[in-house]
């Protein structure tokens, strides 16, 4: 890994809280809290952008997909099963402990020791689960939620501030292809596992994979450079100025209502359906270990592919024309489900459509995360991302904590028909939010 250099981007301009804010795309412009980490060239960052989302996805598959599995199999009903999607709250709530990540050490140093203490919390949950004891497991994922979005902002920070915007973007369909492997390697590989062998060894080798990842990124990633240690040296008493600062230059931004809104609506109607999608499934026949195979490996590669599909085209025609595109087929790739879930095909045809709403929805990913990008600037990247996809999980906590009780009241046809309409508004907000040329 090549060591950190310093490389400010060209500058831009946006309205701030009171006046008008330079917004510079890399660190030229920051206030006295600011913070210079690297700029590797895009091909000599990509091993570690690999290795870090991949680390970032897993824990997240832990807390939502793998802990639905397990209550599934081992017979909860649908409303338990929707309220695991309160550990969502974790996320929705790291904008308030971000800047912390963003004033105190480095985002290097928060990354791999965070790392660590999932590998050993979720390493530990193989006991409980092992012996299928839901209570000891329900609570200790509270801890583990917590830890993994302390984990998000750490990693999100050291990727924004070690990459310009440029080459952000280009590396985008890595990040999240990296991301959704982890995902495929919780819900597809470890899921599978468990329905081969038991829950033990799924959780077990969970928390092994993770503590190898930490020393991995202990000894390997880029380190902060002399100009970064030396400027959090001198911070260490405008910790309340950061907080402060940080939220007001993100609230500070162009049409921030607007942006506010589409943050909080463009994957609502994805989060209420895909909250169902597991016992959904199960209901179509499929056990544990058919799953893991068709929704986590078929899936993830169906999603891999549409997120650098997705990256390319944005890459090749902006943002700014690709967005509302974008933003419809994903919507209407819903109903999809709802087709599914009135017809009940074959086997055959469930793996066509599961196949296909994932492709969608890897398009639509890679577009959200190159415009959650572009609202993250200056000294507070960490916190700004924080904050902007810490919004964009409210809705999957709040729709998934509801939706086995609605699912339950109406069945499972009207309730994906029920998540294409709340998907609708998003595509209209993509109109009208800013986007970057």
């Amino acid at each position: 890994m090549q060591a950190l250099v310093t490389a400010p981007g060209p500058q831009s301009g946006i309205p701030g809280l009171g006046g008008h804010t330079p917004r510079p795309d890399g660190d030229a412009e920051t206030p006295p809290a600011a913070v210079v980490e690297s700029r590797p060239a895009p091909l000599a960052a990509a091993p570690w952008v690999v290795s870090t989302y991949f680390a970032q996805g897993l824990p997240y598959s832990i807390v939502h997909q793998v802990s639905a599995q397990l209550f599934t199999a081992l017979g909860a009903s649908l409303g338990a099963i929707g309220l695991t999607s309160l550990y969502g709250l974790a996320w929705n709530l790291k904008f308030a402990w971000s800047p912390l990540v963003d004033r105190f050490g480095t985002t290097r140093r928060w990354l791999w020791v965070v790392q660590a203490a999932l590998g050993v919390s979720i390493g530990l949950l193989a006991w409980p689960a092992g012996r299928g004891d839901l209570v000891v497991v329900a609570r200790a994922l509270v801890l583990v939620a917590l830890l993994a979005a302390t984990h998000d902002i750490a990693i999100d920070g050291f990727y924004i501030r070690g990459l310009g915007k440029s080459d952000q973007a280009a590396l985008a369909g890595v990040r999240v292809v990296a991301y959704r492997v982890a995902l495929l390697t919780g819900k597809g590989l470890l899921v599978a596992l468990a329905g081969w062998t038991s829950w033990f060894w799924c959780f077990f080798a969970a928390g092994a994979i993770l503590l190898a990842l930490s020393a991995l990124h202990a000894f390997l990633l880029p380190k902060p450079s002399e100009d970064e240690r030396r400027a959090r040296g001198g911070e260490r008493g405008t910790t309340r100025t950061h907080f402060v600062e940080a939220f007001r230059t993100f609230l500070g931004q162009e049409r921030i209502a607007l942006t506010l809104g589409f943050l909080l609506l463009y994957r609502a109607g994805d989060a209420l359906m895909f909250a169902m999608n597991i016992p959904f499934l199960a209901r179509l026949g499929l056990g544990t270990a058919e799953q893991g195979m068709l929704s986590g490996v078929g899936g993830t590669l169906a999603f891999a592919a549409g997120s650098m599909a997705g990256a390319a085209l944005i890459a090749r025609r902006g943002l700014r024309r690709m967005l509302v595109p974008i933003a419809a087929v994903q919507s209407l790739a819903i109903p999809l489900y709802v087709w599914l879930a009135w017809a009940q095909p074959t086997l055959i045809w469930v793996g066509v459509v599961v196949l296909a709403e994932q492709i969608a929805n890897g398009i639509g990913t890679a577009a959200f995360v190159v415009f959650i990008m572009q609202r993250c600037f200056g000294g507070y990247k960490a916190s700004h991302f924080a904050m902007a996809s810490a919004l964009m999980s409210v809705a999957a906590t709040a729709c998934g904590s509801a939706s086995g009780y609605i699912a339950e009241y109406v069945g499972f046809t009207a309730f994906f028909a029920l998540a294409f309409v709340v998907s609708v508004p998003g595509v209209m907000l993509a109109r009208w939010v800013p986007t970057e040329t």
